[in-house]
């Protein structure tokens, strides 16, 4: 028997837009797309969704919970990977701190522990794709 409790990436990136622009970066289809992967996510809980994850293919999506310009979190590829994500906006100086928390990886499993080494990996670069984007939409 395995107790191994389920893995969690954390990461932050500072995002030199306010938290209002940051929150539409999340939750907006069009600009998600843009840094991310497309689908249509919606800030209401229970909105189910799917997003393109390309060679990964679709992965589904339910939204838990939602603090308007504060936090976001949905369920991640539920009945494969089954984990969390969940944003949170902090205001920071003339911008935004947003961190990320992906839980609930099971290590015990080749697919929760690949999934895990890659968007560990991953998932610093995505961040860095919303501030170019945010700049681009306000152009």
């Amino acid at each position: 028997m395995t107790t191994s409790v389920p893995a969690v990436i954390r990461c932050d990136q500072f995002i030199a837009h306010s938290p209002s622009a940051v929150w539409r970066a999340l939750t907006d289809p069009g600009l998600h797309a843009k840094w991310w992967a497309a689908g249509d996510v919606q800030p209401v809980v229970g909105h189910r969704f799917t997003l393109d994850m390309g060679p990964w293919g679709h992965q589904a999506c339910e939204v838990l919970a939602v603090e308007p310009e504060r936090l976001l979190r949905y369920s991640f590829a539920p009945g494969s990977l089954d984990t969390t994500i969940t944003w949170q906006l902090v205001p920071e100086g003339a911008g935004t701190r947003l961190f990320l928390e992906h839980a609930g990886f099971d290590l015990d499993s080749p697919l929760g522990k690949a999934a895990f080494e890659g968007m560990g990996r991953g998932w610093p670069d995505v961040l860095q794709r919303i501030e170019p984007v945010l700049a681009a939409a306000t152009q």
